[in-house]
């Protein structure tokens, strides 16, 4: 959102995320970012709501925060050497406009070894990331190629972002 150039508050939403919905993974993420930022616009009616939730796919299935070690070592088993989609979703509400899409981003790991894998999950870095590593920290080094934008794999699809931004204005 800095690099939106906007002043913002973020706010925890206390909506409660069920990644077992049978979705596809870009359905899901955006039914999840509308919960979060419908939650939130519920105790601002006046404001402009921002909701977000990443996760990883991995073929048919997705790879929400793993929580535990052991749970982020077997992520990171799974994806090992793969191909993986990261999927942004990002809902916008204001009082008078609603939009929900979702971006996704191809992410090739490298081949892990198993101490590769009990290095990265004893920094306790992966344990609150979804698919289990965070290309901005020390997971960056478990990235082999990012292909498409790099926000939206951090954080929010920035660009996607300010032309929602744009659309809500023009609705105003």
């Amino acid at each position: 959102m800095k690099k939106v150039g906007l002043s913002f508050r973020c706010e925890e939403s206390g909506y409660e995320e069920d990644l077992s919905l049978p979705l596809e993974p870009e359905q899901l993420v955006e039914h999840l970012a509308h919960g979060k930022a419908e939650q939130v616009f519920r105790r601002y009616r006046h404001g402009v709501v921002l909701g977000a939730d990443t996760v990883v796919a991995h073929g048919s299935q997705v790879l929400g925060k793993p929580l535990t070690a052991e749970r982020a070592t077997e992520m990171l088993s799974e994806i090992s050497g793969s191909m993986v989609r990261v999927i942004t979703g990002v809902a916008l509400i204001t009082p008078e406009f609603q939009k929900t899409y979702s971006v996704t981003v191809g992410v090739q790991i490298k081949p892990l070894t198993e101490k590769d894998i009990e290095d990265y999950v004893m920094t306790g870095e992966p344990l609150d990331k979804a698919g289990a590593f965070a290309v901005q920290g020390k997971g960056g080094r478990l990235v082999e190629r990012i292909d498409g934008d790099l926000d939206s794999v951090i954080g929010l699809p920035v660009e996607k972002v300010r032309e929602m931004l744009r659309l809500a204005a023009d609705v105003r």
